[in-house]
């Protein structure tokens, strides 16, 4: 099965990369993704400690989580602005 690819407004061809996953461990929570995205697709949340019985201050903090996924509309603003790559993106068929 093909990806579902378009066209650009000059005429060529474009095959969106929507996204999959965002790396969670690797993410500082700045913003920048949230701010970006046209749909939604993320949402700031308090940072789960890895480990209950340790205060970790490195680990306190906000993140980024995928809030709509599926609103993805493949445009890659997202990952184009993140300073850490936690984002992967791949076609759609």
């Amino acid at each position: 099965m093909e990806p579902i690819t378009g066209l650009t407004r000059g005429g060529t061809p474009w095959t969106p990369a929507f996204i999959t996953a965002l790396n969670e461990d690797h993410c500082i929570g700045c913003g920048r993704c949230y701010k970006v995205c046209p749909r939604h697709c993320f949402e700031l949340v308090e940072r789960e400690p890895e480990d209950e019985d340790e205060d970790d201050l490195d680990e306190a903090g906000m993140v980024m989580r995928l809030a709509d996924p599926m609103d993805c509309i493949g445009c890659g603003a997202c990952a184009r602005v993140c300073p850490k790559q936690c984002h992967e993106h791949a076609p759609a068929c």
